[in-house]
């Protein structure tokens, strides 16, 4: 087996260079953020500092998948095809501009926002994404990674170092949902340390939820909306809508099938995007309960990501909202919203399709953005939560 392309960085002078150019202003202080009405504050502040700049005269595309490992390090994965030339000016042949060139795909970085490692990218023995989307740290210490391009059949999964350990399923012409040898554009992955299984959200193609051996990637199960087995239109995927969903809800999960969240009392929660709902299910497969999000939300949808909060009865779901550009709190019980924060917008604290969402032990909120947001930030939890 072959090695991923890995960079290893170093931590001195990471506060000095962003693509090249030394900065001499101090960091900013935190900023409190707004509720999304505008008329409370959120218990969350955003740190303006978090990450540090980068060093290599990098730049960071479209993050496609946030998490947080036991150590609160943050990894992510961003696209570095997102980036437009003028972006990736430097990386040109011959170069346009002293800045930028596109970061490596898989970034780890410490709570206080210093680039550790990044790798990542195509090797020999994998098939790796045409467009990357999602990532998880299991409990074992292995990195896994969606694929979501029009041809990603695929999830892989690597060592922290970024040495390849193993690909399940194929790139390749899509199928359907039936089909238990590959994915369809999977959104998310999670795994299972009890069971050793990884629940794939899958995805962008398919309607599915479908769960593999952690270890052989040998099938187990899979279902559709409330539990059914899950239907295809054979239709391309609809991954917009000009109206709101009907109601009542759709009997199957729309496109894409955004993703699935594990809880510690055995419930997984997946984001029916375009549908504008959480369902929620046991591990089997058993519909439970499921929640409408800003209902009335059209184009591509309210649940976009879920972390679930870390205290003892993890009581609370953060949703990332990237077409409301929102992070919803909701109470886990009952899918009552507790508060929320962020508003669409360019500054610090804003979102632009905020896309991702994780959360350390400490209750501290993380979030990537795609489309042209192309960012990560930080939000610290300076209050309580409601």
């Amino acid at each position: 087996m072959r090695t991923a392309p890995t960079v290893a960085v170093l931590a001195a002078g990471l506060s000095l260079v962003v693509c090249g150019c030394a900065s001499a202003h101090p960091a900013p202080e935190p900023q409190q953020s707004a509720a999304a009405d505008g008329g409370t504050s959120s218990p969350f502040t955003v740190d303006s500092a978090w990450p540090k700049p980068l060093p290599n005269n990098w730049i960071m595309g479209q993050v496609a998948g946030i998490a947080v490992d036991e150590r609160d390090h943050v990894w992510l994965v961003q696209r570095p095809k997102s980036l437009t030339d003028d972006e990736r000016g430097a990386a040109l042949q011959p170069p346009v501009s002293r800045c930028c060139i596109p970061a490596p795909p898989v970034m780890e970085f410490d709570a206080d926002g210093t680039l550790l490692h990044a790798w990542g990218g195509p090797g020999q023995g994998y098939d790796w994404p045409q467009s990357e989307h999602g990532i998880f740290l299991d409990a074992a210490g292995f990195v896994w990674i969606g694929a979501n391009g029009e041809d990603d059949g695929q999830i892989l999964k690597f060592t922290r170092e970024g040495k390849f350990v193993a690909q399940f399923g194929k790139s390749g012409p899509q199928t359907n949902s039936a089909d238990t040898t590959r994915f369809g554009r999977a959104a998310s992955i999670e795994v299972d340390p009890a069971a050793n299984e990884v629940y794939v959200a899958d995805g962008y193609y398919n309607h599915r939820v479908i769960v593999v051996d952690a270890k052989t990637g040998a099938y187990k199960r899979h279902w559709g909306a409330y539990g059914n087995p899950p239907r295809d239109s054979g239709e391309k995927p609809v991954l917009s809508r000009s109206t709101p969903p009907p109601s009542p809800p759709p009997q199957d999960f729309g496109n894409p099938v955004h993703c699935a969240r594990l809880s510690h009392d055995g419930l997984v929660y997946v984001c029916d995007r375009i549908n504008n709902r959480i369902q929620v299910f046991r591990k089997d497969g058993r519909f439970v309960n499921e929640f409408l999000v800003a209902p009335q939300t059209a184009a591509n949808g309210s649940t976009w990501d879920i972390a679930i909060s870390r205290d003892p009865a993890q009581r609370y779901l953060l949703l990332a909202d990237g077409r409301n550009n929102e992070i919803h709190i909701l109470r886990r019980d009952t899918g009552e919203e507790a508060t929320s924060f962020g508003r669409p917008g360019r500054s610090v604290g804003n979102f632009h399709w905020v896309h991702d969402i994780a959360v350390d032990s400490k209750g501290n909120v993380y979030t990537g953005e795609v489309d042209t947001g192309k960012r990560a930030q930080k939000f610290v939890l300076s209050g309580k939560l409601p």
